[in-house]
């Protein structure tokens, strides 16, 4: 079924080509799983089967092995996977990219350990990039951009290689192999994958920024949705905003409009929810396309039975908000939206307000919305008047069958106070003050859930604390609603942001006050706060640094170029202007130094020209530094001989040719110093520098201090003798 086999080798290839490229081959494997199990979306028994392979495929590969199993047994294994592919796409992840994740990873298998000819080295390449594309689709994350570069770099030099391999195949002549070349080999890959890593990077930067963008998108609108998913649809079951609660992903970053301090608290609407069957909510409400004004901006119509604005003071907000791919398809808000702008070609707005990306094609990544934020005293609430609209009533006083119990403690909280109002803020200080928050979520959901919540287990999250208050109001005769979203965050002061994680999903209540509208109530108490650590501050520098990944990246559309190009063009033209500022400045300021040592040259002459003088003497000096520095050091030499023999011999021999030459002897550059002796036709002067030749060479190739010392009274005889 297996057997050990000798790694394929083409003939004529170099042994050093050979072994590099099955190791850049496998490096590239392993960066290409690498960066798909760093989106986290693996299963643990892929992550275990695959990882166990690339270990074997290493040991063999640094043993000098291989392992290849029979092509009958590759394909008997590619049949049953192709049964089993049918049955993990239908029955078990129901996901066509979670299937093909998983077909990528068994083809990858298998081709590792059956590689027979030189096209199964190019799969193996093939399928590493499907694993990187695969994470491409699973995370939008910054951390796949570090995974990747990674990637690419081995990439560029498992195909240098291959290119390399195969040329070396081919040639007629081959060079003579040594380890020296070997190691050259190696040292020039580790040089050039770098590089050319470097220039791919700056190219596809310039390209990827100045290219015009006319459409946007990413293949994370194509992964599998999660319990966020589920969360923020139009059919909730009761208990999945806690277990939502029970993770710390991150959901979205909320840029405020001139908030830099974190000053807000706000609640972020996602859906709202109006029927309920005892055990989950549902929003059976129709939805209305909105219309679309200028520059992707849609105008939010006011809610049906909503009244305007008037007596209740308000306060425009407005916000930018960046979303992670959670799979929902609905936009979070705070307060009332009027307007909400985004590169979305269609949004729907349902009765209750909720706002709803209508293209399945296109995921929700950013948009800015303008609301109002409602802010109503309990004095006004409480002096609104009128009735409730019919089509209200009907759809918002519905109650399924419930436990009796539940009627006689709303009688019992809400009988005394008169308004809507207070029976409301009764009812959510009952629950806030005699009920305790809790995650625990129950092993199996009770008949009643919110039975069991008031009197068995009197504890649970949002969504028991809501679906409670809701249905205590409809037993009094007040339309009530649930609405599931988003609270609070932590605040970023590195970006100005809200972080919002899924830890931070909510549920609250909104009540109908008849003569004011939906007023929000949220009986839930207080949780345990998110204790943060000493690596909080860390961890906002990674926020920082993936927000900027999902708005400039993964997010960058035309809309971008145009904020890029504008924001370049202000910044160069501030540039400009300032500049020229400071050149108008030092311009004025050296036109007025220039008068002002005009006018006193004029008044001193005399002090002006010594002063001139002095500079003069000065830059000479400064020019002649090097050659006065040189000429003292060379006098310094020649007068102590015996503290720098070597050098004082070259001084004092040169001294002496210039004298010889003075007196008609001149030395040629191809002479050495026997020949110049040879070539003077004097016989005493012949024999002075013969004699001086002999202590110089000795003072500088032997370094004797005492011919050193010989050589000034010897020039001194030859440069005083008479011809």
């Amino acid at each position: 079924m297996a057997q050990p086999a000798a790694v394929l080798e083409p003939a004529g290839t170099s042994r050093a080509i050979e072994r590099y490229f099955h190791l850049a081959l496998y490096l590239l494997l392993v960066a290409g799983f690498a960066t798909l199990a760093s989106t986290g979306k693996l299963e643990a028994p892929s992550l275990l089967l695959v990882g166990l392979a690339l270990v074997i495929r290493g040991y063999l590969l640094a043993k000098g092995g291989e392992l290849v199993i029979s092509e009958r047994t590759a394909s008997l294994l590619t049949l049953i996977y192709v049964l089993f592919y049918a049955a993990d796409f239908f029955l078990l992840s129901r996901n066509f990219v979670t299937a093909t994740v998983h077909l990528v990873l068994f083809a990858t298998v298998v081709k590792l350990f059956s590689v027979r000819r030189e096209r199964d080295y190019l799969y193996l390449a093939v399928l590493s990039f499907l694993m990187v594309l695969a994470a491409a689709v699973l995370t939008v994350d910054s951390v796949f951009f570090a995974a990747f570069a990674v990637f690419l770099l081995v990439a560029v030099t498992t195909f240098i290689l291959m290119e390399m391999r195969r040329s070396s195949a081919t040639a007629a002549v081959h060079a003579r192999e040594s380890a020296q070349a070997a190691r050259t080999l190696g040292w020039w890959l580790a040089a050039t994958g770098p590089i050319f890593l470097f220039l791919i990077l700056l190219g596809g930067t310039v390209i990827f920024f100045f290219v015009p963008r006319v459409s946007t998108g990413y293949l994370g609108a194509y992964a599998p949705g999660g319990l966020l998913a589920t969360g923020f649809s139009d059919s909730v079951r009761l208990g999945q905003i806690g277990e939502i609660q029970q993770s710390s992903a991150v959901v979205m970053h909320v840029q405020i409009e001139g908030d830099t301090a974190g000053a807000y608290d706000l609640k972020w609407r996602g859906v709202t929810l109006s029927l309920f069957d005892g055990r989950s909510w549902s929003n059976p409400l129709p939805e209305t396309v909105l219309p679309r004004a200028t520059q992707g901006r849609f105008v939010v119509r006011a809610e049906k039975g909503q009244p305007e604005i008037g007596a209740s003071p308000a306060r425009s907000l407005r916000f930018h908000v960046i979303m992670e791919p959670i799979g929902s398809n609905v936009f979070f808000v705070a307060g009332r939206p009027l307007s909400l702008s985004g590169p979305y070609r269609q949004i729907a707005e349902d009765e209750a307000g909720a706002l709803f990306d209508s293209d399945r094609d296109r995921a929700i990544t950013s948009y800015e919305a303008v609301s109002h934020l409602v802010q109503s005293s309990p004095a006004i609430l409480r002096a609104a008047s009128g009735g409730v609209p019919s089509f209200i009533a009907a759809r918002y006083l519905q109650l399924p069958p419930v436990d009796p119990r539940i009627a006689q403690l709303a009688q019992q909280i809400a009988a005394s106070p008169p308004t809507a109002y207070d029976k409301a803020a009764a009812i959510q200080q009952y629950l806030m003050t005699h009920y305790g928050y809790t995650l625990q979520l129950p092993r199996v959901l009770p008949r009643d859930p919110v039975a069991n919540f008031l009197f068995v287990r009197k504890q649970g999250h949002c969504e028991y604390f809501a679906s409670a208050m809701a249905l205590m109001l409809r037993m009094q005769g007040i339309p009530a609603r649930i609405v599931n979203g988003f609270r609070g965050g932590e605040f970023n002061d590195l970006t100005g942001s809200y972080l919002i994680r899924a830890s931070d999903a909510h549920s609250w209540v909104e009540a109908y006050i008849p003569g004011h509208g939906w007023t929000t109530f949220d009986p839930t108490p207080a949780g345990l706060g998110m204790t943060r650590g000493r690596w909080s501050r860390l961890q906002l520098y990674l926020d920082a640094a993936s927000e900027f990944w999902r708005e400039w990246v993964v997010n960058y559309d035309a809309a971008h170029q145009a904020t890029l190009e504008e924001t370049a063009g202000q910044h160069t033209q501030a540039l400009w202007q300032r500049q020229r500022a400071w050149l108008r400045s030092q311009y004025a300021s050296l036109l007025a130094r220039t008068r002002s040592i005009q006018r006193s040259v004029l008044r001193s002459p005399l002090r002006w020209s010594a002063g001139f003088a002095g500079l003069v003497v000065f830059l000479l000096l400064l020019a002649n530094a090097l050659r006065l520095a040189r000429a003292w050091r060379s006098r310094r030499t020649a007068a102590r001989p015996a503290q720098a023999p070597q050098m004082a011999a070259s001084i004092w021999y040169t001294r002496m040719v210039r004298a010889i030459g003075r007196r008609g002897w001149h030395k040629l550059p191809a002479q050495t110093p026997q020949e110049f002796i040879a070539s003077i036709a004097e016989d005493d002067l012949r024999t002075s520098v013969a004699r001086f030749t002999k202590h110089y060479e000795r003072a500088r190739f032997a370094q004797s201090r005492e011919d050193a010392q010989r050589l000034p009274e010897l020039y001194e005889q030859i440069s005083s003798s008479r011809r």
